[in-house]
This record gives structure tokens, C-alpha cells and sequence, in this order.
């Protein structure tokens, strides 16, 4: 695997951290700011929001330019987003910093299509996990460390931090990468022929659908976990990591079920997962044990589905990965908005200890998409690195 591919996890590191952190804390927030629980959650969804509707124009705006120059303004972005936060005085100003960091966000889309542009077509899977690996070692070091900086030091504390850390990966990016590095050329036309795919319209509802569902819970998850089973800040880090660490192991997984079952067999298996542990959060009340081995179970599921989505999606249309792709994540971004909107809703009448089964049902319908999906394809081994021709079979 191309070294270049363990950096580009370093900064999703770094962006996950700083782009999820605030859920585990959003106590501290709403105390610091004067604003209830839910307004403070709205930070998750202005972020949502931006990389929804920001991060493909800003693909799309940058497809001529080379990929540093792409990388650089992208974390630029999310730094410049970190440190308006850092300083919030008011709501207002905190969501205008979230919607700098979620235009940063770019960053995923446009490292992704590099990635696998990088290797042959066999091997797409595991590119695409070691890239994502590091969104899922936030969950695992970034959210639980600073979620437990938060409560004890402020929660401008590991805003302050990420915004160190994405100016480390903005200087390290401009000496790693080559100037003369590019991906491939999107394009509006392009998108247009890829777009009337019904397979390609299908990966872009499945994300939407079952990001709802998991961020109809994760949006609160510091009070969800806390109404399940009430525990210090220090517990509540340790639970967060475990569900990051699982979060690793399944980013992993799925890059290797892809490349070994093919994405449909993976995503089936996943999701049917994640639909039984979101049913069982609920009912874990009272055992912390309980808790967490349901969190480690969706951990695994929930984070290994990104690797075989994006990996059908550059199958389908290899010279447009890079848009599609971007698209990909706003629909992942509007589904973690909506989730968080949808959630926020209902806290009312559900409670931030049964959210799990407000999600549940996006879940399933994420599921029932795959029914019209035709069987699994599995890659032939061989074929050049980022070559148009997707190099399939179909599985006996």
C-alpha cells in the first residue's frame, strides 16, 4: 500500500476528532454557552449541513487543480473552522466555525478518490479502509480523549487542539504530498451519465438512510449513554473508546470482506447488525456491560459498511470517484443532520435512553435497498491502478 495512504488517515484522524468531539460533551456546552442540550446539538448539525452541501461544490470547483493544492485548502478550512469555534462567545459563532469545518471536510472525498487511484482495482477495499482507519481511531483516541478533556478542563479545550492539529496536518501536507499529484478530472456532464445509474442512486439512499439512523442516537450519545447507565467522565471516555476501538477493527473488516465477498454480501451482514444492536441499546439499562458489548457489536458493524460503499461507487464510475464520492458524504451528512434533527424532535417522547429505536427503522429501510441490487461482484485480480475498466465478475 502506498505510504502516502497512512497519512491521509492521519488526517481524517484529526478531522473526526475535531468534528465529532462535541457530541460526547455537549453539557459542557450548552452550560458554557446558556443554550439547552438540544440547541447545542444543532452543532452537529450545522457541520452536517455544510459538508452536505459545501464540500461537492468545492470538489467540483477544485477538480482542475492539483491534489496538494486541493488537500491544502481543505484543511485550511477545518482549521481556520476549529479555531472560530475555539473562541465562540455565542451559538452563532459556533455554527459559523462548524460550517467552516464542514466545508474542510472535502478533505475525505478528495483523499479517497486519490487512494484509490493509487492501487489496482483488487485491492480498493483496503485502500479505502487504511484511509478511513482514522475516522475510526477518533472514536477510539480523538472523541473519548477529548470528550474527557472537555469535562474536566472546558470543552474549548480539545476545540483548541484540533485546531493545532489541523494546521500539523495543513504543514505536513504541503511537504508530503507531490506538487504534481492529481486525481481525475470530474466533471458536471459526468456526473449527469453516472447520476441515472439506478445502482449509483442506490449507494447514495443506503448512506443517507442508515447515517440517520445511527446519529438519530450519536448526536447525543455523551446523554444517551449517561440515561442508560449514569458514570463519571472518566467511564464515559473509556465506553466511547471501545467503541472506537471496535469502530478500527470494523473499518478494517469491511475493507477485507469487500475485496473477499464482494460489497453486497458485506453490507447485508452489517447492516442486518446494526439493526439488532440499535433494537438492544435500549434494553441495556442497568448493565454496563451490556452497554458496551452492544456498542462494541455496532462499532464493528456501523464503521466497516464506508469501505464497501465507496468501493461500489468507483466500480460503477471510476473517472468520477472523486464527485460521487463527495456526494456520498453529503448524503452521509444530511443523513447525520436529519438524524440529529429527527432525534432532537422527539426527545420528548422518546428519551435520549430509547433513541436507539427511533433509529432503528432508517436502519432496516438502508437494508432493504440491497434487495435491488444484483449479486455481489468480485473483483479479478490485476488491472491497471485507477483504470476505467472496473474489472468485475459476476459471483456464482
Amino acid at each position: 500500500m502506498p505510504r502516502i495512504l497512512y497519512f491521509f488517515a492521519l488526517c481524517n484522524l484529526v478531522i473526526g476528532s475535531g468534528a465529532f468531539v462535541l457530541g460526547g460533551i455537549l453539557q459542557t456546552v450548552s452550560t458554557s454557552l446558556g443554550i439547552s442540550v438540544a440547541a447545542a446539538g444543532q452543532a452537529m448539525t450545522a457541520y452536517a449541513v455544510s459538508t452536505a452541501v459545501l464540500a461537492p461544490m468545492l470538489i467540483m470547483w477544485t477538480a482542475r487543480w492539483p491534489s496538494r493544492r486541493t488537500i491544502q485548502l481543505a484543511l485550511a478550512l477545518f482549521t481556520a473552522g476549529c479555531l472560530v469555534c475555539a473562541l465562540a462567545p455565542n451559538l452563532t459563532v459556533l455554527l459559523l466555525g462548524r460550517v467552516l469545518m464542514g466545508a474542510g471536510a472535502m478533505f475525505t472525498a478528495a483523499a479517497s478518490a486519490l487512494a484509490v487511484g493509487m492501487v489496482k482495482p483488487a485491492l480498493r477495499g483496503r485502500a479505502l479502509s487504511i484511509t478511513f482507519l482514522g475516522m475510526s481511531i477518533s472514536y477510539a483516541v480523538g472523541v473519548p480523549v477529548g470528550a474527557w478533556l472537555g469535562f474536566e478542563f472546558g470543552w474549548r479545550v480539545p476545540v483548541w487542539l484540533s485546531a493545532g492539529a489541523g494546521l500539523a496536518a495543513l504543514l505536513a501536507a504541503s511537504w508530503l504530498i507531490p506538487a504534481s499529484l492529481r486525481g481525475s478530472q470530474a466533471s458536471f456532464a459526468g456526473l449527469a451519465a453516472a447520476a441515472r445509474q439506478g445502482p449509483v442512486l442506490r449507494v447514495w439512499l443506503r448512506t443517507l438512510l442508515y447515517f440517520m439512523a445511527i446519529f438519530s442516537v450519536f448526536a447525543y450519545v455523551g446523554p444517551v449513554l449517561q440515561a442508560l447507565n449514569p458514570m463519571t467522565s472518566t467511564g464515559l471516555s473509556l465506553t466511547l473508546a471501545a467503541f472506537g476501538l471496535a469502530g478500527v477493527a470494523g473499518t478494517l473488516l469491511g475493507g477485507w470482506a469487500n475485496d473477499h465477498l464482494g460489497a453486497t454480501r458485506t453490507m447485508l451482514v452489517q447492516l442486518s447488525v446494526l439493526i439488532t444492536t440499535m433494537c438492544l441499546l435500549p434494553l441495556t439499562s442497568g448493565s454496563v456491560a451490556a452497554m458496551v458489548a452492544t456498542l462494541v457489536a455496532w462499532g464493528i458493524a456501523g464503521f466497516g459498511l464506508m469501505a464497501p460503499q465507496q468501493s461500489r461507487l468507483v466500480a460503477l464510475s471510476p473517472t468520477q470517484a472523486p464527485l460521487l464520492m463527495s456526494l456520498n458524504a453529503s448524503m452521509l451528512y444530511l443523513g447525520t443532520a436529519s438524524g440529529a434533527v429527527i432525534s432532537g424532535a422527539l426527545l420528548s417522547q422518546a428519551g435520549f435512553a430509547r433513541l436507539g429505536w427511533v433509529g432503528a427503522p432508517f436502519a432496516m429501510a438502508a437494508l432493504l435497498t440491497l434487495a435491488f441490487d444484483r449479486a455481489p461482484a468480485i473483483r479479478k485480480p490485476g488491472g491497471p491502478a485507477g483504470s476505467g475498466s472496473t474489472q468485475l465478475k459476476e459471483a456464482p
